[in-house]
């Protein structure tokens, strides 16, 4: 690796999110006066951030650059990829590219954000070339857990840059549309200055297994079930959801989808012809009551154990209108995404006491990934032979693990960069550097709030939810500083006032403690007695209980 002269025109290739985490994927190219973004996702909060709708990059490097931005291209159609495009286009118009499903997919969130503009969406096909200023992007049809993924090769002035987007290399998909081995192999003879790759599996030996190793899973599954099946998974696996359609119509059942992302991403794949359901099968919500229990089979949201989820709510026995009953066999068809572990554990706990027959990950071969072990990901490092590699998508651990593969099959290792969201890596046609970094970061989205729950309102919220709060109200008179009413003490989440009376006396013992000890004039300055109390309370409780509560002090001027 050299430095590049600082005169020389360079492409800078700047990660907004998606290094170092599972999701947020979103990566800008920028090359003189014309810039290009990848993906735009957002990533679903964890236990930590209390209250936290969705997370999504912090955006502020565009929009100071909005008249650079030719326009975005989106790789499929999951939400880490496209879940934070409301956001970003809310502040600036330009057009999106992507294929048909992804589109429709992309088009019903927007439909639920209620934009009051036309978004400029491009539909585009596997070998379809764009221009966006600089860059030439030609899409590359990849296999993954959803239909219609792709990857990029983006001509750019020094160089061309293969971007894989989510990827495994499947030899029988579901669907028949094979990764474009010819099209990533001609990159390879033409030259490649840079990969990004998919990191995701970079720590799993071997090769992921075949969509079509589920239906075998399937079909074993059918064959025991005397009654209902249920079925969870993701609302965008169209291929999981294909499969089940197929494994149901061989075994004479009818299906009936649940969940409202479920049956409208049903919808949009049926009607661009991704999905096929014969006629007749399709079965409302409501047919359920007047069906036989052997000719059941439920296709439903709620995989990842979300608390109002479909699938929940079943498992509690909440849902209105589909009761769990025993002898139903329920199959959870997904990964346990980290973090989710208690929740989904607390529902195949739940289904169980239910009476049904619970088949998860663990102990069927009812999930493959989606994305590429060590073996797959060799073999396209092979195939493109980068000059340069970035390993993308994935946590920390994922990224180490990718780059040494990235070693293994011959790539110096001074050419192979792990770096971090908002990190700039600047490339000449022979040379590459890290040059700085940009503003970068996590935005929370908590309602219809954009960016305005940060780290400080994160930690009260854990403060408040650890150790509750203290309420103290007082009643001080303007001129005099005397205290009139009070204090009177409010807790929530920090004692059961009824059992705890000695102690809260205690609390407001020391309030008026602090309050006579404060010269008559101090107490005018609602500020400082605010200060005081709070300190003198804090200390006190954290003696007393070992506990660190919210303490808000409550003036009333009188």
């Amino acid at each position: 690796m050299q430095d590049i002269q600082k005169d020389a025109p360079a492409l800078s290739v700047i990660p907004l999110g998606g290094i170092g985490e599972i999701g947020l994927n979103s990566t800008l190219l920028e090359f003189g006066d014309d810039m290009m973004m990848v993906d735009c996702g957002l990533m679903f909060p964890d236990e930590e951030m209390l209250g936290v709708d969705i997370v999504i990059p912090d955006f502020s490097y565009v929009l100071e650059n909005r008249d650079k931005l030719r326009g975005i291209c989106i790789t499929h159609g999951h939400e880490d990829h496209t879940g934070a495009l409301p956001y970003l286009l809310k502040e600036l118009d330009v057009p999106v590219y992507g294929t048909m499903l992804t589109l429709g997919l992309i088009q019903e969130k927007l439909k639920e954000h209620e934009f009051g503009h036309k978004v400029r969406l491009v539909p585009v096909k596997p070998r379809d070339m764009v221009e966006l200023g600089c860059f030439k992007v030609e899409f590359i049809r990849v296999t993954h857990s959803i239909v219609d993924g792709v990857g990029l090769g983006i001509g750019t002035p020094v160089g061309n840059v293969i971007h894989t987007g989510d990827f495994k290399i499947d030899p029988t998909p579901v669907d028949g549309e094979l990764l474009d081995f010819n099209l990533f192999s001609e990159y390879g003879r033409r030259g490649v200055l840079l990969l990004m790759s998919d990191s995701t599996n970079a720590t799993k030996g071997g090769f992921t297994f075949s969509e079509k190793e589920v239906r075998r899973a399937f079909e074993d599954i059918f064959i025991k079930a005397k009654k209902r099946i249920i079925i969870a998974t993701f609302a965008s696996n169209i291929h999981r959801i294909q499969q089940a359609v197929d494994v149901a119509a061989m075994f004479g059942r009818k299906i009936i989808l649940n969940g409202r992302s479920m049956v409208n991403n049903a919808r949009i794949a049926a009607d661009l012809g991704y999905l096929h359901i014969p006629d007749g099968m399709w079965m409302q919500l409501e047919d359920l009551k007047n069906m036989k229990d052997e000719d059941v089979v439920i296709i439903t949201t709620g995989s990842q154990g979300e608390p109002m989820s479909a699938m929940s709510r079943m498992a509690m026995d909440e849902h209105k209108q589909i009761k769990v009953k025993k002898g139903d066999t329920v199959i959870i068809s997904a990964k346990i995404i980290p973090g989710n572990e208690k929740s989904i554990a607390r529902i195949i706990n739940h289904l169980f006491m239910r009476g049904a027959d619970v088949i998860y990950e663990k102990t069927s071969e009812i999930h493959v990934s989606g994305h590429a072990s060590k073996e797959e990901l060799k073999l396209m490092l092979n195939i493109v032979k980068p000059k340069f590699f970035i390993p993308v998508h994935g946590e920390y651990r994922h990224l180490i693990s990718h780059a040494k593969l990235g070693a293994k099959v011959g790539i110096p290792e001074e050419n192979i960069f792990v770096i971090k969201d908002g990190e700039v890596v600047e490339f000449t046609e022979d040379t590459a550097r890290r040059a700085g970094f940009v503003n970068a970061g996590r935005v929370f989205i908590d309602g219809k709030g954009v960016g305005d729950v940060g780290d400080v309102v994160l930690r009260d919220r854990m403060r408040l939810a650890h150790d509750g709060i203290v309420i103290v109200i007082l009643g001080i008179e303007k001129l005099t500083g005397k205290l009139v009413t009070g204090p009177d003490i409010i807790s929530r989440g920090f004692v059961f006032e009824d059992a705890s009376q000695e102690l809260l006396l205690d609390v407001k013992d020391v309030v008026t403690e602090v309050l006579f000890m404060m010269p008559a004039e101090s107490k005018s300055e609602w500020s400082l007695v605010q200060t005081k109390v709070r300190s003198s309370l804090k200390k006190f409780i954290k003696k007393r209980m070992d506990r660190l509560p919210m303490i808000m002090p409550i003036i009333i001027e009188i």
